[in-house]
């Protein structure tokens, strides 16, 4: 059966579901295309650079079918294909977009084992990821899984924020732990990393679900640390 192009809605709210449409944000500088995939509702990202259309993207979570020609009609100038974490819901179209894509793959060193591919480039707290003109900084937040990562976006001229969080943040918490050391460890690294560093207009973007800002988030941090997850 032939895939059916893929609808990218320009009026953007942050939720998406399976099936399509995506959504596009245009920032300064780029845009980001938020598409969910597969039964488990898996976010990817798509970032392009709009002064040389360089992308990165973000989780090839699922639906290879779909993920390919999306990816071969929106980002043919694609550089990188970053894997988040060592979770398979994650990465269970990453060997299939690798090869059809021909496009380096990026991930922690922590997790790199489990990934279906050897990642090309392993990144690391504080390195940054060059797309064109666009600047990605990684932050490495331990906790869900040993080398969870994180990519903060700035936008241009403007200096808001934008953070790919994978599932170590989202509205409402932090992503699932299994141990209270791992909780702690999770807590620390997105306090530290994220709520201290950036103000209350920077967005996020979880791995799952709706997006949110840290101003929304920001007063439930206590409660968070109270309850444990």
């Amino acid at each position: 059966m032939t895939q059916q192009p893929l609808i990218i809605d320009d009026h953007y709210t942050g939720e998406v579901s399976p099936g399509g449409p995506a959504q596009r944000r245009s920032i300064p500088g780029a845009t980001i295309v938020k598409l969910s995939v597969g039964q488990m509702d898996n976010n990817t990202y798509l970032i392009t650079d709009t002064r040389t259309g360089k992308s990165l993207f973000i989780d090839a979570a699922n639906e290879p079918d779909l993920l390919v020609p999306y990816l071969a009609e929106h980002a043919p100038n694609l550089e990188l294909i970053l894997t988040t974490h060592q979770h398979w819901d994650h990465w269970q179209g990453l060997e299939q977009v690798a090869a059809a894509t021909k496009v380096p793959t990026a991930a922690h060193p922590l997790d790199a084992e489990p990934l279906p591919v050897t990642p090309d480039r392993l990144l690391e707290e504080g390195d940054t990821i060059r797309i064109g003109e666009l600047d990605l900084e990684v932050l490495h937040l331990s906790g869900h899984t040993p080398g969870s990562i994180a990519l903060v976006l700035e936008e241009a001229g403007t200096g808001r924020h934008h953070v790919f969080t994978g599932d170590c943040l989202f509205p409402g918490g932090l992503g699932r732990t299994t141990k209270p050391e791992d909780f702690d460890s999770l807590y620390q690294d997105v306090t530290a990393k994220i709520f201290d560093r950036f103000d209350d207009e920077t967005v996020f973007y979880p791995g799952h679900g709706k997006d949110s800002t840290l101003g929304a988030e920001r007063p439930h941090l206590a409660e968070w640390r109270e309850r444990g997850w």
